[in-house]
Parts: C-alpha cells; sequence; structure tokens
C-alpha cells in the first residue's frame, strides 16, 4: 500500500510487502540481482545502494521512472522519480512492482525440495524469484539480443535500442538509454532494416528483431498470452513449442524466455554457464546430460535450481 505523502517534491515513496500472504520469504537483494537483464536499460542495477531502476509506462501519459530496494524487515520500497504521481498511478507502480519482481510466486514445492539439498538449502531464505520484464515482448527481443555474442555486446545492442526508440519518462534525470520505457512493438516495427544495421548493430539478429516486432504489432504473435497462460493451459512442451517457431529463437533462448515467464523445466545451458558449473564441481568440462541429471530431482524447477547454484556468488 502506498506509505503516504512524502515532503520531497521531486520523489514519492511508497511501500510493499516482501512476504506471500502463507509467509514465504522474498529476499530483495537477491531478487533485484537474480538476472543479468537487470542490467539491461529500461532497468538498471545500483549495487552501491541495493536497488533497481526500472521506467515503466504506467497508462496514459509519459512513462515513470522508478526505484526498487528494501525499506526495513520484510517491507520494499518503491521511489517514483519526478512529479508526484496521481493516486491510480501509484497503484499502478506497485501492481509493475510486483509483477517484476513475481512476488505472487508459489516456490513452496521448490524450497521443500532443496531444503533436503545441500547445495542449495540456502535458498529457502527468500531466494528464486526471476526478475521479468513488464513484457513478455521486452524479454524475448533482449534474449535474441544475447544469442551467438559478448555481453558487451548486447548491452550495446539494448541501449541502443532504447536510447533511440524509447519514451523518456517524466521529471526524471536522462543517462543516455536509462530514464526511458522499452520501445513498444509498434516504434520496433516501424524502424527499417538501416537502423537494426548501423545503429543497434544488431548483425544477424536485426532481421530478427524487425520480425518479431512486425509481428507483435499486427497481433499475428500474441506473446503476452503466452506469460498469462498457466502450465495447465499450455504446457512447457507446447510453450516451448512456440517459442521456437519465432525467428532468432533456438534452445537456448527458449530456455532463457521461459525462466522469466516462470517455466524452470529447461536449464539454461549456453558457454557461460556450461564453464561456470565446471568450476563449481571442480571439473573441466561437464556434459549436459549430466548436468541435467543432477537437477531431474527438481521436475519443474529444475532450470531454477541450476541457476541459482551457477550464479549463488552474485550476492
Amino acid at each position: 500500500m502506498p506509505s503516504g505523502p512524502d515532503s520531497d517534491p521531486v520523489s514519492v515513496r511508497l511501500e510493499f510487502e516482501l512476504v506471500r500472504a502463507d509467509g514465504e520469504p522474498v529476499d530483495p537483494w537477491r531478487t533485484l540481482n537474480s538476472h543479468g537483464f537487470v542490467d539491461l536499460p529500461p532497468m538498471r542495477l545500483l549495487p552501491e545502494t541495493r536497488s533497481l531502476e526500472l521506467t515503466i509506462p504506467v497508462g496514459r501519459g509519459r512513462p515513470r521512472t522508478v526505484v526498487i530496494s528494501e525499506a526495513h524487515g520484510r517491507t520494499g520500497r518503491v521511489t517514483v522519480l519526478g512529479p508526484a504521481p496521481r493516486p491510480a498511478t501509484r497503484e499502478r507502480v506497485l501492481t509493475v512492482v510486483g509483477h517484476v519482481l513475481r512476488l505472487d510466486a508459489d516456490l513452496s514445492g521448490f524450497y521443500a525440495e532443496a531444503a533436503a539439498d545441500p547445495d542449495l538449502r540456502w535458498v529457502t531464505a527468500g531466494a528464486g524469484r526471476m526478475v521479468r520484464s513488464l513484457t513478455v515482448f521486452e524479454d524475448v527481443a533482449k534474449t535474441i539480443c544475447t544469442t551467438n555474442t559478448t555481453w558487451s555486446a548486447t548491452k550495446r545492442m539494448v541501449v541502443n535500442l532504447v536510447d533511440h526508440l524509447g519514451a523518456p519518462a517524466a521529471g526524471a534525470r536522462q543517462d543516455g538509454a536509462w530514464g526511458k520505457a522499452f520501445p513498444t512493438a509498434v516504434a520496433m516495427a516501424e524502424a527499417d532494416e538501416r537502423f537494426y544495421r548501423d545503429v543497434v548493430r544488431a548483425g544477424y539478429r536485426g532481421p530478427y528483431l524487425q520480425s518479431l516486432a512486425r509481428s507483435v504489432a499486427d497481433g499475428s504473435l500474441p506473446l503476452e498470452e503466452l506469460g498469462r497462460a498457466s502450465a495447465d493451459e499450455l504446457p512447457d512442451d507446447e510453450l516451448e513449442r512456440r517459442l521456437l517457431a519465432i525467428q532468432g529463437v533456438g534452445p537456448y533462448a527458449a530456455a532463457n524466455v521461459m525462466m522469466t515467464l516462470g517455466r524452470y523445466s529447461r536449464l539454461i545451458l549456453d558457454s557461460w554457464s556450461r564453464p561456470a558449473y565446471a568450476k563449481i564441481v571442480g571439473r573441466k568440462t561437464v556434459s549436459d546430460d549430466a548436468i541435467r541429471r543432477r537437477f531431474r530431482r527438481y521436475g519443474p524447477f529444475a532450470g531454477l535450481a541450476f541457476w541459482l547454484v551457477v550464479t549463488r556468488d552474485w550476492v
């Protein structure tokens, strides 16, 4: 709930619960630092203050930049930068923050299995929620920018996309791409091939990004439905099949998008996670089959268990 008026004329602070109704805890810093996408605009991780900056659309009018952090105890804080938001905007901000932090996720089944695993017992204190973007479209576009390239190149591509096509937030200090919302599918669909080649410098991914945006903009690819569907309505095998049908999305990219959708049965196996896991277990290499066998016990949470093992030292 909103914490009430704030004396600072350029920001308003709102608070929200960092615990589920059933008492399941939420580790705020581990959640904010759960995934590399928090280093890509419109998100920006701020380690010095253990917070996450995010620029989001809030309905009519310009986007707003917010800073998410821990307040005290089991409470989180959202600082809305810029002019004082109207009550409807405040509620929208809190709804978006809950979505991005996946505060409604039920991890009790995962925690029950992890409690008996010496390598993962630590997660039961509130780890395991994977930050996601406001839209499935944004997560798919960003994932395409991670394929077959370095992280610095991924960051450059996303920075260029947001800087040139993203709408600036109301009243927030602009810092290049930060302080702007992720571009809409329409804005990306209207950009020509030269933009993706010369400005975004997306290489072979340019046509994939343009095709994705056009399909979402014209309604032929209803990506947001994938985020709303439950596992009963859309089993993981079918979800993966639909993702693999998108140009530029292969098995790695599909697994990455599925994790942002809260579907953890697939392991994100790539040129970073494989050697990271091998180093943890003290070997030069470990086969994909061996990795999958290690985490098979986690069933629908296998990919989440693997991800938490290889990223434990992030915090």
